[in-house]
């Protein structure tokens, strides 16, 4: 559903990446009560993991996305997002340095990298409630980590995804300074439009 409003904006697609924890789901919440439509490369891989007779846990996320990238190219999950992108959307969940490559040919496609300290993002993981993916100790979380930093170009790749970033919001504080950054960074990206 595009509004009146959406229409008259010069495109504006913002990609989201970053670390487990970081906040990318609430700066999402953030870009879309300022009228983005969000998208996220992991509800392709929700769906072919359903498909595949697996959970939407995060390993078998991760397994099924792995795969899908091997099968169709590292860039596929965003291949598979581009057709439904208009002029003001968010698209979350980019974990390849191919999938930003793919982005960057959208017009107005910026990349913002949303990260926290390991402490305060282990500590956010553990509040989680029914995710099944916190971890008992902050080596454990870690090590999980180090495994979605793989230099497989057909896998999860955040570190080589992150460096990528045009722009970087650093959420270690509260919920209310991260909407504030996150209003700071589009009304950047608005100016720039407008000059």
């Amino acid at each position: 559903m595009r509004s009146e409003e959406n229409r008259n904006h010069t495109p504006i697609v913002i990609g989201l990446t970053g670390p487990n924890a970081a906040g990318k789901g609430e700066a999402a919440a953030a870009f879309q009560a300022r009228g983005f439509a969000c998208h996220s490369l992991s509800d392709v891989v929700r769906e072919e993991a359903a498909r595949r007779g697996r959970s939407t846990g995060r390993d078998d996320l991760i397994l099924t996305g792995n795969e899908l990238r091997r099968e169709r190219g590292p860039g596929v999950l965003a291949e598979l997002m581009v057709p439904k992108l208009g002029v003001r959307d968010l698209v979350d969940s980019i974990r390849n340095p191919a999938e930003v490559e793919v982005l960057r040919h959208v017009h107005g496609f910026v990349l913002l990298g949303v990260t926290a300290s390991p402490e305060v993002r282990f500590a956010r993981a553990l509040n989680r409630r029914g995710r099944g993916d916190a971890l008992s100790s902050l080596e454990a979380f870690l090590a999980k980590e180090a495994e979605e930093n793989s230099s497989d170009p057909a896998a999860q790749r955040l570190s080589a995804t992150f460096a990528l970033a045009d722009l970087v919001v650093v959420n270690d504080g509260t919920i209310q300074d991260l909407r504030e950054k996150i209003g700071a960074v589009l009304l950047g990206l608005e100016g720039e439009d407008a000059g």
